[in-house]
């Protein structure tokens, strides 16, 4: 793992890892949730949602309906308890691997600002179709 760390291919994939994830945090900032601590320096951020008017259990769920693997998670002084809590967590490895970049971070945040703000099912059902055309895009495993 040390030698494979230590090639210039796996050193761009890991400044790419933190672009991403930054991007990511940017575009959820724009579809109006917080990054908590204010932006991201690693491969995930912690993204308050209490501005969407869902808490992260309700946020989880629907995103998981919508196809899109994130979580719940608690942010600092979380008013929710902890098996609600207050927030997502997002990152940026998987889809890195899969070869997306900044551009299909914002497609990807927006997908996660509209699976989170509506609990519609048939919306969901909409949104796992775009999610499935994206990832179809960049398949993990090349044939």
């Amino acid at each position: 793992a040390l030698a494979e760390c230590a090639t210039p291919a796996y050193q761009k994939y890991a400044k790419d890892v933190i672009i991403n994830a930054k991007a990511l945090a940017a575009a959820l900032e724009d579809e109006g949730m917080r990054a908590v601590s204010g932006g991201t320096q690693t491969h995930l951020a912690l993204m308050d949602i209490r501005s969407t008017g869902v808490n992260g259990k309700v946020a989880d769920e629907r995103c998981g309906a919508a196809g899109i693997v994130m979580n719940k998670n608690s942010i600092p002084y979380d008013p929710e308890k902890p098996g609600i809590t207050s927030g997502i967590r997002v990152g940026s490895p998987a889809t890195t691997t899969q070869g997306m970049g900044v551009e299909e971070m914002k497609q990807i945040a927006s997908l996660i600002s509209r699976a989170i703000k509506t609990d519609d099912p048939k919306a969901h059902a909409g949104i796992k179709t775009e999610v499935h055309a994206l990832t179809a895009r960049f398949p993990i495993y090349q044939a």
